[in-house]
């Protein structure tokens, strides 16, 4: 019987992408399974057809060779050329489909993967907090926190001075066991050995074996300039140390930058409010405003500026954590309108009252006359 053609295996177009492929061959997956299918051996030619289908379309070498070929490309003497496959053994590849999909429970290649995550320490995470200058101008801090180191006594091999580990009598040194289930081999972790391949026959007394031991570690670390809040800073190998000589895991720095008193942080800028007199805003003025770095810079204010207008100092706000740029410092100026007048201040502003007129106050004479016109009609 002719085979038939890979895209209507799976249902979808010539022009379908990756994920397509992928969710038509799931649902052809789900479909068929022998385990839901038991004694069904159309369901199983299903099965295969629709892996054989994925396992082609999937690979983008392979998809241009059934595309301008079609099926001679992976039979003897066909018109593949290079890129043919003969003699291709495609249930050989269904544990490779399988572990992409339903993880290390199939496929060939998951014993090794499962023997280093297994061994491997956990990753451990710290949350440091500080100021807002501290982000500015970077630090170095020691934390201290408690985790499992590797045993001095073994030297983390977990096995006392001297001796050595034993192959696992159970998977042979592999970390994996595999048992028919139906259509195809599942292969797990050796529950013996806990994939690591090994036995210890005489464990070492201080760590019983594991190759580690609980303890209190120190770590000075450098917080470089510019780290913003929720900032993530891996350091490689600090974490857990691994079991029976496996690596060490890493630590997770979370930076917290707490809120500050003056200054409000927008990614590298810096922005904060600054109040002035009625005077220096009608008359203007030059006036000091702090920065971050501890220093002043000065702002000129020129006369008649409305309270609100934001002026920018370049390169006052914080630095970038990757190369020697620097934002930029907004300051808003807010007219602070006066309170508890004495008796000559309000005598003044009365005469001043007096004698303003439109000229003075632009914005006020523009809004009486939408007003005006308003109740007018």
């Amino acid at each position: 019987m002719a085979k038939r053609d890979y895209y209507d295996v799976l249902g979808v177009e010539k022009s379908a992408g990756l994920d397509q492929i992928k969710a038509a061959y799931r649902k052809q997956a789900v479909k068929y399974h022998p385990d839901k299918n038991k004694g069904d051996k159309g369901a199983e030619e299903k099965f295969k057809e629709a892996s054989e289908a994925y396992h082609v379309l999937s690979n983008s070498e392979r998809k241009q060779n059934y595309d301008n070929f079609g099926h001679a490309a992976f039979e003897n003497g066909g018109g593949g050329g290079r890129g043919g496959f003969g003699n291709f053994d495609f249930s050989g590849s269904f544990s490779d489909i399988f572990e992409d999909f339903f993880g290390e429970g199939f496929g060939g290649g998951g014993g090794r993967r499962s023997r280093r995550s297994n061994n491997r320490g956990s990753d451990l995470r710290y949350d440091l907090s500080i100021s807002l200058e501290e982000a500015y101008a970077g630090k170095k801090q020691d934390i201290k926190f408690s985790t499992s180191d590797r045993c001095d006594t073994c030297s983390g091999s977990g096995s006392k001075p001297g001796q050595s580990a034993s192959t696992c009598s159970m998977c042979g040194g592999h970390g994996q066991v595999r048992s028919s289930q139906g259509f195809f081999t599942v292969q797990q972790t050796c529950p013996q050995c806990a994939g690591s391949g090994e036995q210890i026959t005489d464990p070492c007394t201080s760590c019983g074996g594991q190759g580690k031991i609980q303890a209190s570690k120190r770590l000075s670390v450098t917080i470089p300039k510019g780290v913003d809040d929720g900032t993530r800073i891996r350091l490689s190998g600090k974490g857990e140390a691994g079991s029976r000589g496996a690596s060490n895991g890493d630590l997770y720095l979370f930076i917290n930058v707490n809120s500050h008193e003056l200054f409000k942080r927008s990614e590298e800028n810096l922005f904060f409010e600054c109040p002035i007199s009625i005077a220096d805003a009608a008359l203007g003025a030059e006036i000091k405003i702090p920065t971050i770095d501890g220093g002043k810079a000065k702002i000129k204010i020129p006369a008649g500026t409305q309270s609100g207008k934001q002026f920018r100092l370049r390169e006052k706000g914080m630095p970038l954590m990757r190369g020697n740029d620097y934002g930029d410092l907004y300051v808003q100026v807010n007219t602070e309108v006066p309170v508890s007048l004495n008796k000559e201040q309000k005598e003044l502003l009365e005469k001043f009252r007096e004698i303003e007129n439109e000229k003075s106050n632009p914005s006020i004479k523009k809004f009486f006359k939408k007003a005006k016109s308003f109740w007018k009609n």
